[in-house]
């Protein structure tokens, strides 16, 4: 039977998504590995997005808190907000009580990667301050470390991410995920699935 990872992501202006679609066609390199993307529910009215010029959401499946129970391992992703995960996505978590009394993720393996605006706008703040998420419900916390190798290092390019996790800057909303963050990304997919399909089948 298959490794389920699940890809589960928010994403105001698209940046977070972009990395979510390299994250699982990292994951999907796995043999063995099926990914699959999930965005959490908007919680914002149509009408203040329209007015933050937020595009229209893509057609990837919006995922309840019980479908969670489904996969073997995650990889979580959301822009940041003051330093922390954004509010959409908390409130998905916040949901998540009945898997948490039931402990049903209780020993899975998850990732974290984000967004922020700027190099000092929580690249290491985000992720860190959402590991308490995983603690409570018991889920294996797996960052990437310095496995993405030379591109760790980088030092002439502009580039997000951190030994927790993959991550991109969105200054304004005008810039995009380079080449580079998106490898990081597609390597974050792969490293983690690589852990979940072990975890699962540690004879494998």
């Amino acid at each position: 039977m298959a490794t389920k990872v699940y890809v589960v992501y928010y994403s105001t202006y698209g940046h977070v998504e972009k990395l979510a679609q390299e994250i699982k066609k990292g994951a999907d390199s796995v043999e063995g590995v099926e990914a699959q993307l999930w965005q959490v529910p908007e919680t914002l009215p149509e009408d203040v997005l329209a007015k933050l010029g937020a595009p229209a959401k893509s057609d990837a499946p919006v995922i309840t808190p019980d479908q969670l129970a489904e996969a073997d391992g995650f990889i979580f992703g959301f822009p940041t907000r003051f330093g922390m995960m954004a509010a959409q996505f908390k409130a998905f978590l916040d949901a998540t009580g009945g898997l948490w009394r039931t402990q049903a993720l209780a020993g899975k393996p998850a990732g974290i990667f984000y967004s922020t605006g700027s190099q000092g706008g929580g690249q290491e703040t985000t992720p860190l301050t959402a590991v308490t998420q995983l603690a409570h419900h018991g889920m294996i916390f797996v960052p990437i470390g310095y496995t993405f190798g030379a591109g760790m290092f980088e030092m002439e390019k502009i580039k997000g991410g951190s030994p927790y996790g993959a991550g991109t800057f969105a200054e304004d909303g005008s810039r995009q995920p380079s080449e580079l963050e998106l490898g990081q990304a597609f390597h974050q997919g792969k490293y983690i699935a690589g852990i979940a399909k072990k975890l699962k089948s540690p004879a494998a």
